[in-house]
């Protein structure tokens, strides 16, 4: 076997060593499955083996789970032969496979124990719970989880049947709904594993169990056990109750793979373990088939994994090897650019106006850095080792050597070219400077530059020490290498780069913008404030849009707004968003949650509400909103943001589908289940698309209006990721 590697001892007990040749981590792949039912028939079969105990050939973990890759990588569709019953049981026999091999292995009259040395995650953890017993090495940054809701799946291996049958129903939810992991700690508390053990001796902790329960069985195949919180038992019925609840209420039912989880522990606890597993697989397959699943895996694992490894960095140049970066602005992007950095082993400068603000930028990372050590993420020698890589300072001096250079000062473009010539003037021949301007076109702004080739817009996401994307904007004159340069900064800062090209707002503060001013266009139309909150949640949104244009500031929203106006002179035409944002700062004084007055208003002890006197701003037209409006506000809501996604690929301001998808869910948190706006354009199918937007622009106004691009692909039937992808985002479409 390939993926295998057995001994048998002198005491009879098998050793395997799971190991995929070729791969940094063991994952599920075919030949996985496959060899994994010759194992279990070697087990069974042989008389000379005992017992087995199960460990990973590899340092670094035990399993990561399916290679996903792989998955949905046959289609049915392509056996014209095969009649509709026969494909799905097709269909059914590959997706059950694995679970018919692990019930074997359950079954096999022996004892089989696995030895968790580092992660197991997913199939990996599902593989473990198909054996008799656990050992897992006392590591507290091991990670034992089933994460495959995060990705649109459920469990398809037994883990939506083992973990409540082991642990509970109510305890298991958290792992199956939401992803949640655990330590070894923590699952030796639950129940997950038997016994946590110093690492290097599971394997010989296993051994010594599988020898002292020759006739071990798994607990639901002793006559007769029961789930302690089924359906039917005392109290248990809450469970489901309770949960389908408050599933709804996080959801709003968007989520199908949560939902379909749901369904296969209530109907599969019922059961005996074999019926079970073949309810699991149903729902497995089902789920797997619909669109969410598809863009959800795409997206936010096929992806973001190709983007997270630099599979848009340009071809042809030597890796740029950062060791010093210099940050201008210790505001509270500069000050979380300069945590990240430091994270990264990187020597950073960090200059502000005065030295007192420099101070204040460095302190942001000393408050996160003493997080960590108290919570114990952290030891107080590596907190202080990368807080002395932070230097606060005034002096330009300090710039020297640098190998990169990020501007994180006032979106104001005097300032920026203020501080980009005097960063210049200590800047090495070969070195970037990176601006981390949110709306200004970058070309523009490298006009105050000497060297506008080696001009790069690097546009980071707050709070930057939590958010994971960072958006790279090419201006007219950056050269490729520069790019290639910057996208090697991202990756080695831990974060995922998306390459765009330059125009006002880019594209991810171009579309965001499209959500916030929505809802601001429905307040003027007279909708309750509250209608359009709850929209805005129901959407997937995770924060509303008023209350986000509250945490992204008024008054920000403002001044871009007066420089854009500016800029635009004669073109500029006042939207009843822009009109109602004046209003709130000019005439108001309500800059959003910093000043603790905008749209809400926001008490001491942390809470907030609807602002009363909105009404005196905006009168309330619409009190009450049934299901039809309610659909109509969440498509405004969306598909205002696909749209302006549309415009920016007619533009050229994004070129790749996974740039955009990634982007949008990252960036701005568009509806995950969706796969991302381009995703959510090609599930609806571009037709449909663009009927439902021309339908809602002769409604509300052309700002729905779908551009010749849209109108172009769903005369030819294309999809987005169809006609602009290359090989490698075609073969993940």
């Amino acid at each position: 076997m390939e993926n295998f590697k057995t001994n048998l001892d002198a005491d009879g007990v098998l050793h395997i060593a799971f190991d995929v040749p070729g791969k940094t981590m063991n994952t599920i792949t075919g030949g996985v499955m496959k060899e994994m039912g010759e194992l279990v028939a070697e087990i069974k079969g042989n008389a000379a083996i005992k017992g087995a105990v199960l460990y990973s050939g590899k340092d670094n973990g035990f399993c990561a789970g399916a290679d996903l890759g792989e998955i949905g990588s046959g289609s049915m569709d392509a056996d014209k032969k095969l009649s509709e019953d026969e494909k799905l049981k097709k269909s059914f026999e590959q997706g059950f496979g694995l679970n018919r091999s692990l019930r074997a292995l359950e079954t096999c009259g022996k004892p089989v124990a696995c030895a968790l040395e580092g992660l197991a995650l997913g199939g990996g953890l599902e593989i473990a719970l198909a054996c008799h017993y656990r050992v897992a090495a006392d590591n507290p940054k091991i990670q034992f989880g089933l994460p495959e809701a995060k990705v649109g799946l459920l469990p398809g291996a037994g883990g939506t049947q083992r973990l409540p049958r082991l642990i509970g129903v109510m305890n298991a939810m958290p792992h199956l709904l939401q992803g949640a992991s655990m330590n070894p700690q923590e699952a030796l508390k639950k129940g997950v594993v038997g016994a946590v053990v110093p690492a290097g001796e599971t394997v010989a902790a296993a051994k010594a169990w599988v020898l002292a329960n020759p006739t071990a069985v798994a607990p639901w195949d002793v006559k007769g056990y029961r789930v302690k919180d089924g359906p039917y038992s005392p109290g248990g019925g809450m469970a489901f109750v309770g949960g389908n609840a408050m599933l709804s209420k996080t959801t709003y039912s968007n989520y199908p793979a949560q939902k379909a989880i749901m369904s296969a522990v209530f109907e599969g606890i019922q059961v005996p373990m074999d019926a079970a597993l073949r309810i699991e697989t149903r729902y497995f397959l089902k789920n797997m088939a619909s669109p969410s699943a598809k863009a959800m895996v795409r997206s936010l694992f096929l992806s973001t994994q190709a983007l997270a490894k630099g599979a848009n960095r340009p071809q042809g140049f030597d890796k740029y090897e950062i060791k010093k970066v210099s940050v201008l602005g210790a505001g509270m992007m500069g000050a979380g650019v300069a945590y990240v950095q430091a994270m990264a082993g990187i020597e950073t400068v960090l200059i502000d106006q005065s030295q007192e603000a420099a101070e204040k930028g460095k302190d942001y990372s000393k408050k996160l850095l003493d997080k960590a050590v108290s919570r114990g993420k952290m030891n107080q020698e590596k907190a202080d080792a990368v807080l002395a890589l932070i230097t606060p300072t005034t002096d330009y001096a300090h710039v020297k050597k640098s190998d990169l250079v990020i501007e994180a000062v006032f979106e104001n473009r005097e300032i920026k070219a203020d501080v980009t010539q005097k960063a210049e003037a200590m800047m090495g021949p070969n070195a970037v400077f990176g601006s981390n301007t949110s709306t200004l076109p970058i070309t523009g702004l490298a006009t105050a530059s000497k060297r506008p080739k080696n001009f790069i817009g690097v546009h980071f996401f707050s709070p930057v020490d939590k958010m994971g994307l960072v958006e790279i904007i090419m201006g007219k004159k950056t050269t490729q290498e520069t790019l290639a340069k910057a996208v090697d900064y991202v990756l080695k800062i831990k974060k995922t780069p998306i390459v765009v090209n330059d125009s006002r707002g880019f594209y991810t503060s171009r579309c965001f913008g499209t959500y916030v001013q929505e809802g601001q266009e429905m307040l003027a139309e007279g909708i309750k404030p509250a209608i359009i909150e709850n929209v805005g949640r129901m959407t997937g949104m995770p924060v509303p849009p008023l209350s986000m244009a509250d945490e992204v500031a008024l008054d920000l929203a403002y001044k871009v707004g007066q420089q854009t106006k500016k800029d635009l002179g004669n073109k500029w035409v006042a939207t009843p968003s822009q009109l109602i944002i004046e209003e709130m700062v000019e005439g108001l004084g309500r800059f959003g949650r910093k000043n603790k007055k905008g749209f809400y208003d926001y008490k001491e002890d942390g809470t907030k509400a609807i602002w009363p006197g909105l009404t005196s701003v905006v009168a309330t037209k619409v009190h009450e909103a049934d299901p039809a409006m309610v659909k109509e506000y969440k498509n405004r809501l969306l598909y205002r943001q696909a749209l302006e996604t549309a415009r920016c690929f007619e533009e050229g301001v994004i070129t790749d589908p996974r740039d955009a998808d990634i982007g949008s869910i990252l960036g701005w948190g568009f509806a995950p289940y969706t796969g991302g706006t381009v995703s959510f354009m090609d599930g609806i199918g571009i037709a449909n698309f663009v009927a439902e937007a021309e339908r809602l622009a002769k409604k509300y106004g052309p700002r729905f209006k779908p551009n010749k691009l849209l109108k172009d692909m769903a005369k030819n039937g294309e999809t987005f990721y169809g006609r602009f992808s290359g090989e490698a985002a075609k073969k993940a479409a």
